[in-house]
């Protein structure tokens, strides 16, 4: 489960409140779609949310640990896939797994039956043990995905995930997202994709101008709008946006 209490994060350069005033849970068994326009606060809300950045104001809590006071434990309940996907090119696709594996104290058994699944999944058997240098990026992606999950933590925070996959790998990690919920777990998604987040998601989230403008099921934002698109409605809610923070 995931609870924001009240984050607020300014940045000093420009004394603007990237998030602002910030309340948020999402429950065990959710795929929660996060969306808004280019500087609405997603960025730094993940970041908020992941330990990267420290809150001015508010206090984040990752699978019953605070990020303030239990950094440490909530961070290993989380696997995070960045929006971007910068590896050790050096490495062959396999080392980084391991060292991944490593950083969270991952089984030998367990490490090797998760690994062989989503390299199955993803077909990368075959570039495993090459440099990452020599991947595209969406085989770049599929590595990321692999060794964020190593780990099997209950809350996956997932920004931007779908980014380079090619149509088979996007709908089989779609895929593991939605049975990772059904086992009673938590995704947090944020796309600039509306159609996937109007079709994957349980519950979807609007920010902007680092506030929340609405949350809930596709059903409780249409407000009575019978039919109305998330596109439709992310238009209502958010206008126009500059850069992403």
């Amino acid at each position: 489960m995931i609870e924001i209490s009240h984050v607020t994060k300014t940045y000093a350069k420009n004394k603007t409140k990237a998030v602002d005033d910030l309340t948020l849970t999402v429950e065990g068994g959710e795929l929660f779609g996060f969306i808004g326009p280019n500087g609405a606060g997603k960025t730094t809300t993940i970041k908020l949310m992941t330990g990267i950045l420290t809150p001015d104001e508010g206090t984040v809590t990752m699978a019953g640990h605070r990020m303030d006071t239990d950094r440490l434990e909530a961070q290993r309940r989380i696997g995070f896939v960045p929006d971007g996907n910068d590896l050790y090119d050096r490495l062959t696709g396999m080392e980084y797994l391991n060292f991944m594996a490593d950083v969270y104290q991952v089984s030998a058994a367990q490490r090797k039956n998760h690994i062989e699944k989503y390299l199955d999944i993803f077909s990368l058997e075959d570039a495993i043990n090459n440099q990452v240098r020599s991947y595209s990026k969406g085989m770049k992606q599929k590595l990321v995905v692999i060794g964020a999950l190593i780990h099997n933590p209950p809350v996956w925070i997932l920004d931007e995930p779908l980014g380079g996959l090619d149509p088979r790998a996007a709908h089989l990690l779609k895929e593991e997202m939605i049975r990772h919920c059904r086992e009673g777990n938590t995704v947090f998604f944020s796309t600039h994709v509306l159609e996937v987040a109007e079709k994957l998601c349980t519950r979807i989230g609007v920010i902007d101008h680092g506030s929340l403008k609405a949350q809930g099921t596709l059903e409780e934002l249409r407000s009575g709008e019978v039919g109305a698109s998330l596109e439709e409605l992310f238009l209502e809610l958010t206008g126009d946006g500059g850069e992403d923070q």
